[in-house]
């Protein structure tokens, strides 16, 4: 049931739009993609960057090639996936999520480096405005939408007094995160406790720890281990009971009782003008880093039957999507 429509033509499509605009046929560029999951699970993102690409006029397999290499949640392997896409003399690479960004931008040289999705920008660039050096694109407001996240879950959970956050804190994005989220859970009079995921055993004893602890409900991080096991952990949610707020909406899609996020097949999109300017002469330093603008509440109304959850009429109203 559709509350409000943010992006139309973008997301699981299979046949692309046609071509708007033709690029000169002599050239055929190469883009490396630097991401957190595969592509079939990174499906709605990728078809919106295409989908970008295609109304600017690059057709794979006329003008462009595509080079897709994931980490699938382990952020180490990042590096040796750069050296790859070096080693292929890719034109540009775009990448998802912190360590990517940082991989890229260490190993990439003088590559350009195009953000999709990026939490901590200024690990990167001095400024928004004037980036400098090889890295720009969309940066998004994950630090700031925590406090959102947690006043949205209190709604939903009206007995919340203790709430855990499941995060990866080598991820700097991490510390910040957990940061705002005793700062907002202050405010609310709320109890906080982390559980640290680093490898994919940690997440089934991280929840037993929640319920061994009392955790009310938690909130899932956005990081690459918990994307490449977002059923795992939308599954164990389940078994266990635990409301839990996701960094999108694709884990609500999925099974996931909530998410309050920022559009990311809409930061694909956008992220393919980037990638036009840049294919075309502009120096990605000259490119100043955009942030996002289109915001979404989803609600799984399922789950929440399934916890024994009633949604509130009031926060039902200001949901963008719920599933039913």
């Amino acid at each position: 049931m559709k509350r409000r429509e943010f992006v139309s033509a973008l997301g699981g499509a299979t046949v692309w739009p046609l071509v708007s605009r033709a690029q000169p046929t002599g050239k055929v560029y190469r883009i490396g993609i630097l991401e957190t999951v595969s592509a079939a699970q990174n499906a709605a993102n990728i078809d919106a960057l295409r989908n970008g690409l295609q109304k600017l006029g690059y057709v794979e397999g006329q003008n462009l090639i595509v080079e897709y290499r994931s980490a699938e949640g382990h952020a180490e392997r990042f590096p040796d996936l750069v050296s790859e896409l070096v080693l292929l003399k890719v034109d540009l690479i775009v990448t998802r999520g912190t360590p990517a960004v940082q991989a890229a931008k260490n190993a990439a040289g003088a590559i350009p480096v195009v953000m999709a999705a990026m939490g901590a920008p200024f690990l990167v660039v001095p400024s928004l405005s004037h980036p400098g050096g090889n890295v720009t694109g969309m940066t998004t407001f994950s630090e700031e939408l925590i406090g959102k996240r947690i006043e949205l879950l209190k709604e939903l959970v009206p007995n919340l007094s203790r709430l855990a956050l499941l995060h990866n804190i080598g991820n700097p994005m991490g510390p910040p995160e957990w940061k705002e989220m005793k700062t907002t859970a202050d405010s609310l009079a709320l109890k906080t406790e982390l559980f640290d995921v680093r490898h994919e055993e940690d997440l089934r004893s991280s929840f037993e720890a929640a319920v061994q602890h009392h955790s009310d409900a938690l909130l899932i991080g956005a990081d690459g281990l918990t994307q490449a096991y977002q059923q795992t952990i939308i599954d164990l949610a389940a078994r266990y009971r635990l409301p839990a707020s996701y960094p999108s909406r694709d884990f609500v899609e999925n099974g996931g009782l909530m998410a309050y996020a920022v559009n990311y097949p809409d930061l694909y999109f956008r992220a393919a003008s980037f990638i036009d300017k840049i294919l075309k002469g502009v120096r990605p330093a000259d490119l100043p880093i955009e942030q996002p603008t289109k915001f979404e509440l989803t609600i799984n109304l399922k789950t929440a039957n399934a916890l024994g959850l009633t949604v509130p009429p009031t926060l039902l109203a200001r949901a963008d999507e719920v599933i039913e």
